[in-house]
């Protein structure tokens, strides 16, 4: 029985909108069933990861063979009262090479893939546990309609902020209306990761796309 009662607890709610902004309905979802526990280390972990991938690695400093500069001594090695001093591509010299230089570097690294994708299921669950999940019953156009797009985002009061849109495939129309929004990316939920979740302020996703977020869940769970 105390069993029972801590899974019902965890169930959350949530509203089904359609496209003026109307609740049609509620949609009944366990966090835990997308992720057992919510782990900060592996989010964070897995987070730095894809900004380290993210990164171009093209920084270049130029050593003191590279820098433009004659390489005769400067003056003679005894005599003047001055310091002994070679070549004006030191280092210490204004216009001189850098002593430890950055050079071009590959920043990738991967982790384990069952850990990237709990990662993912993580930060889905959390952002469903925080009530940052937004559902609509069916989100498709005929043709690219970027004003309407933004006419059902601000029906259902997500226009001022940024938001993911998770679908349940990939839609041309739907990503045509999609992309010239300030601060609103669009991807199916088989593109979905931890940083792409994290990273905007909501979530809104199709009763499909949740759906077949927590059949996916389902299958890595059982693998």
């Amino acid at each position: 029985m105390g069993t029972h009662k801590q899974d019902a607890r965890m169930m959350v709610s949530l509203p089904v909108y359609d496209r003026t902004g109307a609740q049609v309905g509620t949609y009944e979802v366990d966090p835990t069933e997308l992720a057992p526990r919510i782990s900060k280390q592996l989010l964070h972990d897995v987070v730095v990861m894809y900004q380290a991938n993210r990164r171009q690695g093209s920084a270049k400093n130029k050593n003191r063979a590279e820098v433009s500069g004659t390489t005769k001594k400067m003056y003679r090695q005894k005599g003047t009262g001055n310091a002994r001093a070679g070549s004006r591509r030191s280092n210490v010299r204004r216009g001189g090479g850098r002593a430890f230089p950055r050079r071009p570097r590959d920043f990738s690294y991967r982790f384990p893939k069952k850990a990237v994708r709990l990662a993912t299921r993580m930060a889905v669950a959390s952002k469903v546990a925080d009530n940052e999940v937004t559902l609509i019953d069916a989100l498709a156009f005929e043709v690219p309609q970027t004003k309407q797009m933004a006419a059902i985002l601000k029906a259902l009061q997500i226009d001022r902020q940024t938001l993911l849109v998770a679908t349940d495939g990939y839609s041309v129309n739907v990503y045509k209306s999609i992309r010239n929004l300030q601060g609103v990316s669009v991807l199916p939920v088989s593109d979905l990761n931890a940083l792409d979740v994290l990273r905007p302020r909501r979530i809104l996703m199709t009763k499909a796309a949740m759906d077949a977020f927590r059949r996916r869940a389902v299958n890595q769970e059982a693998s």
